[in-house]
């Protein structure tokens, strides 16, 4: 039974380490991102907003990168809430991984559904009503979305090959969950042969 929880674990740090080449694998140079040749002032409020369209879809990953970069800072800045997202995650680790036994109260058995539903609710409350992560994180995706848009409305994306991209390459949903897919899809491991007890 023990070994169970490494395996699971080593499982989802493989999986985790899948989708985060795969997403990340499409980040465009820095030095696109940020040349300063390239910068100008939109006519209108139309050029900005198709300017937007076009980087953000041309630079969606290096996009998300500056985001959670706002949002892993802004957390830094707030070690309270980052000791409490700790915790959380140390409690749903406990839940979903290290513990193989059913959780039984006053002689019930929670199922995994019911466990889910519950940790989720815990989390929920904890983010939202009895602390001030919701705040900070609704802060940092403010942050986030202000720069991208400033970001994407004044980077002349004529120097970029945009229609193709918005043609050819696939969402950014598309790279998370392509990894997720083939490992569900793979068919499971063999039962290991149980040793016969020698005689």
């Amino acid at each position: 039974m023990g070994a169970r929880p490494m395996l699971v674990a080593a499982e989802a740090a493989a999986l985790f380490r899948e989708v985060v080449g795969s997403v990340f694998k499409e980040r465009k140079p820095w030095s696109e991102l940020f040349d300063r040749t390239a910068f100008s002032r939109p006519a209108s409020v139309a050029e900005a907003t198709q300017r937007l369209r076009k980087n953000a879809a041309y630079f969606r990953i290096n996009y998300l990168i500056l985001m959670l970069c706002v949002t892993f800072i802004t957390l830094l800045l707030n070690p309270t809430s980052l000791l409490v997202l700790g915790f959380l995650t140390a409690g749903w680790s406990y839940l979903f991984v290290v513990r193989t036994a059913p959780i039984v109260i006053g002689g019930r058995t929670f199922s995994e559904k019911e466990k889910l539903i519950g940790a989720s609710g815990v989390s929920v409350l904890v983010v939202f009503f009895l602390t001030s992560i919701g705040v900070i994180l609704a802060t940092a995706l403010g942050i986030s979305v202000a720069a991208v848009a400033l970001h994407g409305s004044l980077r002349t994306p004529d120097d970029l090959f945009t229609d193709e991209i918005e043609g050819q390459q696939p969402g950014l949903l598309e790279f998370v969950t392509a990894p997720l897919m083939a490992v569900s899809a793979a068919p499971p491991p063999p039962a290991a042969t149980p040793i016969a007890a020698a005689v």
